[in-house]
């Protein structure tokens, strides 16, 4: 199944919203961010299992570095989408939500905002909704996925 993830307070914290794995302080200077621990883990066991793991995000970051950020974790991802992407192809596309995993071949979307809650039943795409306080998301996830899939 092709996963995507998103970012900002799914896997990145925007404030201390969740407990993030160790960080050097050369990573610090490199401008690599946080991750929510349990990441590395989770995403090489849905790999593990046949899927394939993508960034969705809204988020103007580069591309080049988010997956500098997930390389320093030691995550590789297929693909990544960032909003300057995704705006692109929902107006191409005339889809008018802030997030369509389908426009991208994504099968199942995990993130933790509302609105993309609400957007998928509007759309009828698949989405596992993870709060920041969540501190067995990776287990709700892996669970999920089982019924899903």
């Amino acid at each position: 199944m092709n996963i995507s993830f998103d970012l900002d307070s799914t896997l990145i914290p925007n404030e201390n919203e969740f407990e993030t794995e160790y960080r050097s302080l050369i990573a610090k200077l490199f401008g690599i961010e946080k991750i929510r621990k349990g990441t590395r883990e989770l995403i090489s066991d849905l790999q593990n299992q046949g899927h394939k793991i993508h960034i969705y995000t809204t988020s103007f970051r580069t591309k080049r570095k988010i997956r500098l950020t997930l390389r320093y974790y030691g995550i590789k991802v297929n693909r990544i989408v960032n909003e300057k992407e995704n705006r692109q192809v929902l107006k191409l596309k005339k889809i008018n939500s802030s997030k369509f995993p389908p426009a991208f071949d994504f099968e199942l979307h995990i993130d933790d905002s509302k609105g993309v809650g609400i957007e998928s039943e509007k759309f009828s795409f698949k989405t596992i909704l993870v709060k920041p306080t969540d501190k067995n998301w990776t287990k709700k996830i892996k669970s999920k996925i089982i019924n899903i899939g």
